[in-house]
């Protein structure tokens, strides 16, 4: 049981501590709306790991043998949605830049807590980094000993927890950004600055070697 558990925590904190584009989406998402968005879409986040972690537990290597072929689909996917993202992230930052030097009435965004929920969990399916993630913790976790139902619960649940509380992290700090930089150039830098790093690394996911590069040991 305990074995179980610190798996599960060090599965779901492995995949969410490095900060890759969804992490960057998230912590500007927070910075532009608030911290109940933010939250809900870092429970996205956490849902779509405990998912691939529930996965993982029940599927076995036959999971990840049917998770290879659709790797190369899934980068380009990830690829086309998070530069979408930039630049909606950059439209959307130009657009209330010059609304509100136009008019001092507050503009509600258009994103909202369930939207964000959906979005965020969406675009973790796709991310194909957390694919191969939970590929490689199958294939190096499988042994000959038996695993009960209850440690395959404790598992995705440690995952799901861990995931989630660095994801709430996240949106914290976002929240606190989103306070700090209470002028409109702030936001303007923040939202530009975060599509532009947001476009790189979704380049970077069509490389092959970066992606794969952290499971080849």
């Amino acid at each position: 049981m305990t074995a179980a558990l610190v798996a599960g925590l060090l599965a779901g904190y492995g995949i969410a501590i490095p900060v890759g584009a969804v992490a960057t989406y998230l912590v500007s998402l927070t910075a532009r709306t608030s911290l109940r968005t933010g939250a809900c879409a870092a429970l996205g986040v956490a849902t779509a790991d405990g998912l691939y972690a529930l996965l993982a537990a029940l599927g076995g290597t036959a999971l990840a043998a049917a998770m290879r072929p659709i790797l190369e689909p899934l980068r380009w996917a990830s690829a086309l949605v998070l530069l979408a993202l930039a630049v909606r992230g950059a439209v959307t930052a130009l657009r209330q830049y010059y609304a509100r030097r136009l008019t001092s009435r507050p503009r509600q965004d258009p994103v909202g807590p369930a939207r964000a929920y959906v979005a965020l969990l969406g675009i973790t399916l796709l991310n194909p980094t957390t694919v191969v993630y939970f590929t490689a913790l199958v294939l190096g976790s499988r042994t000959d000993e038996a695993v009960t139902p209850l440690e395959q619960a404790v598992f995705v649940l440690a995952a799901f927890l861990a995931s989630a509380s660095w994801q709430l992290l996240l949106a914290g700090g976002g929240a606190l950004l989103g306070r700090a930089l209470t002028g409109h150039r702030g936001r303007l830098v923040t939202g530009l600055l975060s599509s532009a790093v947001i476009a790189v690394l979704a380049a970077l996911t069509l490389e092959p070697s970066h992606l794969l590069a952290g499971f080849r040991q």
